[in-house]
């Protein structure tokens, strides 16, 4: 029996990228912002159509050198329910994270609870578009304004996706988005912030190599973050083809969708309004009670039949060993319900229609 992990890395065809890399060994240029490096950001900005686009070696130095970029202080509203990357970029920086507890529907921040969490020392909120979900921005955004805050969008989920026709990189102060193999668009490691500010561009071109502003000046405490350009190559190849990825990937979407439907006890993801999906992940949230089977109970029957699931995200990062004592993931209570009970379960562009209906099948066989 085939094994059938959780996400399947897009390529494209090899020559494809022979072709790419060649200039490369004709041009010795590797890496420090080359021609393929330059090529990347000019077509990424145009597919996003955001104003400025600056690449990292992946999202979560793009996010971490983001928020230094933006010499934050104090605390940062975010949320547990998101990848360990989001929590450690903020605490890397030595800002401290309060938690907002998410939405019971799309699992995205719950905007009606960020304003009670706001103090003198509140200087971002740290949205996470979990999923390829899009969030209230029009609400964080009036927040923000009262506020004088800034917005960081998590957008690591998200990229292609459009929000009432605007690429989902317009949105807040800064977006970043994440290019790791795993994800819709890839370059095999990556990442991107989006941002309006051109002279946020200037800091975050600095921090991404060394704090270096010439030949001649270091004047910021940078990190290395520069994308090579065998790297950049792949990300151009991949650019060429990730409308027929997200294509292939809202068939499989739609088949979980018809198989799925109606059954007792499972959630599926919402179909939001005013939004151009990317399909990134296809999460069920499984209420034992009505189900009859938990979902780690379901889990592990996939896997007895060689099929991967995911518990993402489980455990909250409010949760982790590395914080223990610091924070009470009870404050969280919607995130932590959905934490214990969420599955990501296999989607990716050439997952068969025939195995979406088998996976289906073993998870509706448990009520049988």
């Amino acid at each position: 029996m085939k094994k059938i992990l959780v996400t399947q890395t897009s390529m494209p065809p090899y020559e494809e990228y022979i072709r790419e890399i060649k200039d490369i060994w004709d041009s010795h240029w590797l890496t420090n912002m080359g021609p393929k490096h330059n090529e990347l950001e000019s077509r990424l900005k145009e597919y996003c159509g955001v104003d400025n686009i600056s690449l990292f070696t992946n999202g979560h130095n793009a996010l971490e050198l983001c928020i230094q970029a933006m010499n934050l202080s104090g605390e940062v509203i975010t949320t547990p329910f998101t990848f360990a990357s989001t929590t450690h970029a903020i605490v890397r920086n030595g800002l401290t994270p309060v938690f907002c507890d998410v939405n019971p529907i799309d699992y995205t921040i719950d905007t009606t609870k960020i304003e009670s969490l706001i103090t003198d020392k509140t200087s971002a909120i740290v949205p996470v578009l979990v999923y390829g979900h899009v969030c209230n921005v029009e609400e964080i955004e009036r927040i923000a304004k009262k506020y004088g805050l800034k917005v960081i969008y998590d957008a690591a989920h998200v990229f292609g996706v459009r929000y009432k026709g605007q690429g989902i990189g317009n949105f807040g102060d800064a977006s970043m988005f994440s290019f790791h193999a795993t994800k819709v668009y890839n370059t095999i490691e990556g990442g991107a912030v989006c941002y309006h500010d051109k002279e946020l561009g200037h800091e975050l071109y600095k921090l991404r190599d060394f704090g270096i502003k010439d030949a001649e000046t270091i004047d910021g405490v940078g990190s290395n973050a520069k994308m090579n350009e065998f790297v950049a190559a792949m990300g151009l190849c991949n650019l060429r083809h990730v409308d027929g990825e997200i294509a292939k990937r809202k068939k499989v979407v739609e088949c979980y969708r018809q198989c799925l439907a109606n059954v007792d006890g499972i959630q599926l993801p919402p179909v939001q309004e005013n939004v151009q999906s990317n399909y990134a992940y296809f999460p069920i949230v499984i209420d034992e009670k009505k189900f009859g089977y938990t979902r780690n109970e379901v889990c592990d029957v996939l896997a007895e039949n060689n099929i991967f699931a995911r518990k993402y995200f489980y455990p909250l990062t409010n949760a982790f060993d590395a914080y223990h004592g610091k924070f009470d993931p009870n404050s969280t209570p919607v995130a932590l319900h959905i934490s214990k009970r969420v599955l990501t379960i296999p989607l990716f562009a050439d997952l068969p229609l025939e195995d979406v209906e088998r996976i289906c099948n073993i998870i509706k066989s448990l009520q049988n």
